[in-house]
């Protein structure tokens, strides 16, 4: 039941609340991106989301408008290109606040797996595209439990175990675990992995 209707109520509840109540913070950030460098306001990519469904995902821009080579690896910290107000928003994650208009629209979740790239389909079994069967999410058990660090077999393990076990308690726990990453970053929690109740 919560999983199919319950969900998505949450969700467009909790995405629209945090919108008006940081209307103005979002603005300052608008401002300051805006000022700092040239270049569009967000970086839009296509992902993948539920049912095999493209969706143009938006975040704020964190790096110059500079042509540059796209590597294979994440970008972390002050990686050349960054921006220095793109650094904080990448590190506290606000760079990922405007997916909240993706939640709205309804192409996102809360909690669920990060949504993928069309290109990394192609490598894919079809027990790992499972994890397309529930809508991405801002947050997701892969993320509280390596992110980045993590190989992206490793990853898709973690966002099949989520979509087999969905409750309302595991997404909360997912949720206060991601607020203390933000708060107090990811390599205080590579070791300390969480547990979903199964069901």
């Amino acid at each position: 039941m919560y999983s199919e209707f319950f969900k998505r109520i949450f969700d467009f509840l909790f995405s629209l609340a945090v919108i008006l109540s940081l209307l103005f913070p979002l603005l300052v950030i608008v401002i300051l991106i805006k000022a700092e460098s040239k270049g569009p306001l967000f970086f839009r990519q296509v992902r993948v989301g539920k049912g095999l469904k493209t969706f143009r995902v938006y975040k704020f821009r964190t790096m110059t408008n500079e042509k540059r080579e796209v590597g294979t690896k994440p970008i972390i910290g002050k990686a050349e290109g960054v921006t220095k107000i793109g650094y904080y928003l990448r590190r506290f994650k606000i760079d990922e606040l405007p997916q909240l208009l993706n939640i709205l629209n309804g192409d996102m979740s809360i909690v669920g797996p990060r949504p993928s790239v069309p290109e990394q389909l192609a490598n894919m079994t079809d027990e790992e595209k499972m994890r397309y069967s529930v809508r991405p999410g801002l947050t997701g058990l892969a993320q509280i439990n390596g992110n980045i660090h993590l190989q992206w077999k490793e990853r898709f393990v973690y966002d099949l175990k989520y979509v087999k076990n969905i409750t309302f308690i595991n997404d909360l726990k997912i949720v206060f675990r991601t607020v203390f990453i933000v708060l107090f970053g990811e390599e205080k929690y590579l070791n300390k992995p969480v547990t979903l109740k199964e069901h």
